[in-house]
């Protein structure tokens, strides 16, 4: 029985392992390539260069690998890089790069994209992130591992959401968010540090209390925020948790929320 429904129009210049499900209506166009036991459901469409990994479930209605939106495109051989055991829900648009950049979006492993979510060109998306519905994110912006962002929330191109950040329903974000605070609000503003995520992943009350320490310094301390960053530095070296802060910061560029 084969698994690519006969509705289906699949390019012979693809390379789909035949453990691969394909849905009716489905279009997949050259230069695509799906690993072993990825599910594609109906009426969507894979445009290449697009490679997909294995243990996907993309549902109905999903764009996936089309052409970035973005003016300056033209027609460069860009790409859309997704890992293995993401969940992608309907409607979802995911675009290929852009020459203006690494010409890549990616997208990692185990995350849960609901219904309605754009991430756009030249994203690189980390692990086990969850996007409720409708979230957007503009060109360029890099998500760290374990991100959660609520419905609605949005953030700027050239943006960077931290490792185990938290980001409230309608968020704004335009300015980047450290790893393991929680950011709501338009713009959005810095409302505290994940405590609930960190304990789901198995954070002891030290970690926590060195994290929570670090966000005292960022802002409630009075310490500008290169002084701010020099003292979390110096912290880091014997609280290794601290050390995300000192990676991101030295990749931020527009700043963080404050």
């Amino acid at each position: 029985m084969t698994l690519i429904h006969e509705t289906a129009i699949v390019s012979p210049d693809t390379s789909i392992d035949p453990s691969v499900s394909i849905g009716p209506y489905t279009v997949v166009e050259s230069g695509v390539q799906i690993g072993a036991s990825s599910e594609i459901g109906s009426h969507c469409v894979i445009k290449g260069p697009t490679t997909i990994g294995e243990r996907n479930r993309i549902y109905q209605f999903s764009s996936i690998g089309e052409d970035p939106q973005d003016k300056k495109y033209a027609g460069e051989d860009t790409q859309l890089i997704i890992g293995d055991g993401n969940t992608i829900r309907e409607y979802c648009t995911l675009n290929r790069g852009t020459g203006q950049d690494e010409g890549i979006t990616r997208l990692g492993n185990n995350n849960w994209i609901m219904a309605y979510v754009h991430i756009a060109h030249d994203c690189n998306v980390g692990d086990e992130t969850i996007f409720a519905n409708n979230v957007t994110l503009a060109g360029h912006v890099t998500v760290g591992d374990y991100v959660i962002f609520g419905g609605f929330s949005g953030v700027h191109q050239f943006g960077r959401v931290g490792a185990h950040a938290f980001v409230a329903n309608n968020a704004a974000v335009n300015r980047d968010v450290p790893p393991y605070f929680m950011a709501s609000g338009q713009p959005a503003a810095p409302r505290g540090v994940n405590i609930e995520g960190l304990k789901r992943r198995g954070f002891d009350t030290t970690q926590t209390r060195n994290i929570k320490n670090a966000f005292r310094l960022l802002y409630r301390s009075g310490l500008r925020l290169e002084e701010a960053r020099e003292k979390i530095g110096e912290l880091a070296d014997e609280q290794p948790e601290l050390q995300l802060f000192c990676e991101f910061f030295e990749l931020s560029e527009r700043s963080i929320i404050r």
